[in-house]
């Protein structure tokens, strides 16, 4: 994972700005709205991923666009027809209904992409262990179990391939089929065996006889608190200035962005954009230390 300014930052920080950018992606449809929201969460998620979020981005455009265009298949509300297909009318205010609906998707794609890379297990842990210690180590062992997943049968389709066992290339799809069933056959096999000894162990540790102590590794240092001062005042400004009304079947009604709109928008984006604002400043004034030596 790549280490940025915002990843360093303390836990509660980096859960309160992605709690409000996840949520303002889920209730806001405003179109301004939704391209700040995107474009900083592509620009945040490229900073993290870097070439790899290229690629995970390609992935996410064609779902965009699939639920952009099927929505008018479904939803015919809307005064202005484009076209007729399949005797029903493709409307225009359908069309931005589903461009809003693909956008509201791919932004909570990018957000809970740069979530998953910045708050990490030990993260959550020092969060919620002392409050709900069940359910955090529940939630904690949850979210590992694919990424183990996904590298455990790697290494399985690798070994078999070693041995000659493997599918290959022109290989027919009974012959997929079977390989596959093979390695979730031993991937099942593993994940049973691997709860037995991590159940064993946390027993032999005493784990649930006794109240748990509790080690905390982040301190809330002064910036951390003046991060989340200024979030809080962005946030504001948002909830006070902001007019993200938006209707789009069956007539087009958006707020305009302009006067106290205009501010509101322009706090979201601060908001948005302020991990990458905040490395981008770090890597600055980093080369100018180094050029100075």
């Amino acid at each position: 994972m790549s280490r940025d300014a915002f990843s360093n930052r303390h836990p509660a920080v980096n859960f309160a700005f992605f709690l409000v950018v996840i949520c303002c992606a889920v209730v806001i449809q405003h179109p301004a709205y939704l391209a700040v929201g995107i474009f900083s969460g592509a620009a945040y998620y490229l900073l993290l991923r870097g070439r790899k979020g290229l690629r995970g981005i390609a992935g996410m455009l064609p779902i965009f666009l699939i639920l952009s265009l099927l929505n008018p298949l479904f939803n015919t509300y809307g005064a202005h027809i484009l076209f007729h297909i399949f005797g029903r009318p493709y409307t225009l205010e359908a069309l931005l209904y589903g461009f809003a609906i693909g956008g509201t998707f791919l932004e909570m794609l990018l957000w809970f992409g740069c979530c998953n890379q910045v708050l990490t297990s030990d993260k959550f842990t020092a969060l919620f262990g002392n409050l709900i210690p069940a359910l955090s180590l529940l939630l904690v062992m949850v979210l590992r179990l694919i990424p183990s997943f996904l590298r455990k049968a790697a290494q399985l389709a690798g070994a078999r391939k070693s041995i000659g066992k493997g599918a290959a290339e022109g290989d027919t799809a009974k012959e997929k089929l079977t390989d596959g069933m093979a390695i979730l056959g031993a991937l099942t096999s593993w994940a049973l065996e691997g709860s037995i000894v991590t159940a064993d162990s946390m027993r032999s540790r005493g784990y649930g006889t006794a109240k748990r102590s509790s080690f905390q590794i982040y301190r809330l240092t002064g910036e951390d608190f003046r991060l989340l001062v200024w979030m809080g005042l962005l946030l504001a400004a948002l909830l006070f200035l902001g007019n993200t009304q938006s209707h789009f079947t069956p007539v087009l009604e958006i707020a305009p962005v302009q006067g106290q709109n205009a501010l509101g928008l322009a706090a979201y984006g601060a908001f948005a954009l302020l991990p990458t604002a905040l490395h981008t400043k770090e890597a600055i004034a980093w080369h100018i230390s180094r050029s100075g030596i």
